[in-house]
């Protein structure tokens, strides 16, 4: 067993915590008095540079970029970002290729002025190449002058980075007064989870931190003069569910696997036949949501007037 190294990323409560779950040299620990589980220690993959190199193989990968620029992808977080921000100015926190902001702006052009901030020099340059303005630096160095925001949104990305305080904190100064950041995150206790354990694809070297709704929750308002609005779980994937079930071993999944699953994922989605089907399954995920056991958890916190 690795000697704890690391401080809890979220109550800043020292070693040791509670061990949790290993999955090959991946080390997963809970702490005791917040509940946040997280790496320790950090894997090579937490480093800045990771995702640098991973840009072309798998962020420019077509059946990545195919999933992304969908029309149908980002449907849950477009509706539940416009409940809290008709128009102004957003950032989007590692906004990769620039897909979310890329549709925002299709979907309701002229109500927004747009920025992302990312670390993959590959998916910088092909964001840009569709008109969106990235900011290619580090949220935590990033001189913004007086720049401030109508919101900000972290759509799978704080699982990933070894400081989210620092982050919850360095956005805190960045929005408005009223302004309201929004974050998606992989649910810890989700039925995939649950019923993987660390089989699960999404315990992987990349996700440093993993989180349930009440320490997302507290993330979002523990580090900064941000209160809790709202909060809540979305998306279900039950093909994931198969063939992590059917794989039975703990090893972690190409990520050009999971590009082709996104991007088969997306047809299904797009495929007029299986209209029915998707019924079905927007309400089994609306009661997996309600029980807490959703793929995802979403919340949602405001900056004092």
């Amino acid at each position: 067993m690795p000697s704890p190294t690391r401080d809890c990323p979220l109550c800043a409560a020292p070693p040791p915590a509670v061990p949790w779950l290993r999955k090959g040299t991946l080390n997963l620990v809970r702490c005791p008095h917040c509940d946040l589980a997280f790496a320790d220690p950090l894997p090579a993959e937490a480093d800045d540079r990771h995702y640098d190199q991973l840009g072309r193989p798998y962020y420019l990968s077509p059946d990545k970029l195919a999933g992304d620029y969908a029309s149908v992808r980002f449907e849950r977080e477009l509706r539940l970002f416009r409940r809290y921000c008709k128009g102004g100015e957003v950032l989007d926190v590692g906004c990769s290729t620039g897909a979310f902001l890329s549709r925002l702006n299709q979907r309701f052009p002229g109500n927004y002025r747009t920025a992302g901030i990312e670390i993959s020099s590959a998916a910088i340059d092909y964001a840009r190449d569709q008109g969106i303005e990235v900011i290619a630096d580090s949220l935590l160095r990033h001189d913004f002058g007086g720049r401030r925001f109508d919101a900000v949104v972290f759509w799978a990305v704080l699982e990933h980075l070894p400081e989210p305080a620092a982050f919850i904190a360095r956005i805190t100064d960045l929005l408005r007064p009223g302004g309201h950041c929004l974050a998606l995150v992989p649910n810890r206790e989700s039925l995939a989870g649950r019923l993987l354990g660390p089989r699960y694809r999404y315990v992987l070297p990349q996700h440093v931190n993993y989180f349930t709704r009440r320490t997302l929750t507290r993330l979002l308002t523990d580090h900064g003069n941000l209160e809790a609005v709202a909060n809540g779980g979305s998306h279900f994937n039950p093909i994931v569910l198969v063939q992590d079930w059917r794989r039975g071993t703990p090893g972690n999944v190409p990520d050009a696997e999971r590009a082709a699953l996104l991007a088969r994922t997306t047809r299904l989605k797009q495929a007029a036949w299986l209209k029915p089907a998707k019924l079905l399954l927007a309400g089994l995920e609306m009661l997996l949501a309600s029980l807490g056991l959703a793929d995802n958890i979403w919340a949602v916190s405001r900056k004092a007037s």
